[in-house]
């Protein structure tokens, strides 16, 4: 009995190190199907497909919100834009808001992945699994580590973003299907929340908030193009659909090279940018004096606390609410004291600005530039309350090989 009892022991502990298929028992969902690799995409998503002029092997994108906890699928249509097929949500992903820094720390990444035919795992304990590619250039060139950050079923995460077997199924097919059809990779664009003016100036007091300004781009480029992006680094820094003259590369830890954006793209985003100026600072209006409370892991846990009591028997399975639901805005003054009271309570200001891992963190007052970006003003810096346990720390990184820009077959910019 003992040995049993400390064999399940050890099989939990290992689950909690990392999405690393290393639970046997891990399944949630899971559809009875003869051969799961194989499994065709089922008659409605192919009708779907059908539906909006896409042909069933054309390209795929995978979009992934954490905020929202929603997967989307993105297929090109015959034009070579992207539509929508269809959302899921997110059975389970781990940590807070904000990018996995180092290995261990249970956050689930946030960022660009090209994905190919060898991240996905057809043999994966947690039924099906796509590996997200992390750590991908641009963590590399920070310093970030980390390893076997999935997409993958079961219902259970330890950094990685599950879903049900069932959600998986498909996933996996999409993908299988795009590759077949001939697309070299898969882009992956993981986001901490749809962003939005009005979710920009709700976050505007975050930590990792430079970082959202910087995936911002992307995102921006892909509402504007309907297109998947071309994404490089150098300096250590995303940059997405640039032109760099002939003979030049990007290094991500390098000086970037002369680079350009196309006059076309220039012109769709200036538009974009003008709408989002305007609604940012509306946003700014509506969130005055407010402060956004992140949510922590156990606090989105205890939302679906009944629904993880009707399978007490599964150790694997843990399912995490909506940090929409579980967080909530706050009144900045309630939670940030003013100058005269911090000198005379500092240990109580350290205590709410120290992580668990005990590294400080804190925010400036922000306030909206011209071009809807958020400039922090030279004042003494003031705590977050709770904030996201793994703020990025300047780190220094061996060099990465320059990546040679490689134009996608759909890139039409």
């Amino acid at each position: 009995m003992r040995l049993t009892s400390t064999a399940l022991v050890l099989i939990f502990a290992a689950a909690l190190a990392g999405c690393n298929d290393a639970l046997e028992s891990a399944a949630y969902d899971t559809p009875r199907v003869s051969n799961k690799v194989a499994q065709p995409l089922p008659a409605r998503l192919i009708a779907e497909i059908q539906k909006k002029g896409m042909e069933r092997n054309s390209p795929i994108m995978i979009r992934i919100f954490k905020e929202e906890g929603k997967l989307e699928v993105w297929k090109a249509k015959t034009n070579n834009r992207f539509d929508k097929v269809v959302e899921y949500d997110i059975c389970a992903w781990s940590g807070r808001l904000g990018p996995k820094v180092k290995e261990g720390d249970r956050q689930a990444p946030e960022g660009f992945y090209p994905l190919t035919p060898y991240h996905l795992n057809p043999n994966s304990k947690y039924f099906l699994a796509i590996n997200t590619g992390y750590p991908n250039q641009f963590d590399r060139a920070n310093g970030r580590s980390g390893s076997h950050l999935m997409i993958h079923g079961a219902c259970s995460s330890s950094g990685c973003y599950s879903m049900t077997d069932a959600q998986m199924l498909e996933i996996y097919a999409f993908a299988r299907d795009a590759f077949k059809g001939g697309q070299q990779a898969v882009q992956l664009q993981a986001f901490p929340f749809r962003m939005t003016a009005e979710n920009m100036a709700r976050h505007r007091h975050s930590p990792h908030y430079d970082f959202w300004k910087t995936l911002k781009v992307g995102y921006d480029h892909f509402e504007v193009t309907k297109r998947p992006p071309e994404v490089n680094v150098c300096e250590k820094k995303y940059v997405f659909n640039q032109t760099a003259p002939a003979g030049s590369s990007f290094d991500p830890q390098g000086a970037c090279p002369a680079i350009s954006t196309p006059p076309a793209l220039s012109v769709a985003l200036n538009g974009y940018n003008e709408a989002y100026d305007t609604a940012y600072s509306k946003a700014l209006k509506k969130y005055d004096g407010k402060i956004w409370y992140d949510p922590t892991e156990a606090e989105r846990k205890a939302l679906v606390a009944d629904l993880r009591k009707s399978r007490s028997h599964d150790l694997a399975f843990a399912p995490t609410g909506s940090a929409l639901k579980a967080g909530k805005l706050l009144d900045i003054d309630d939670v940030i004291p003013a100058p005269e009271t911090a000198a005379n309570g500092t240990a109580a200001v350290n205590q709410m600005a120290t992580n668990p891992n005990g590294d400080p963190q804190t925010a400036q007052p922000q306030t909206a530039t011209s071009t809807g970006a958020v400039a922090a003003p030279a004042t003494t810096a003031v705590p977050v309350p709770q904030p996201n346990p793994l703020a990025p720390a300047p780190q220094t990184a061996e060099a990465a090989p320059a990546a040679s820009p490689k134009k996608p077959f759909w890139k039409l910019w």
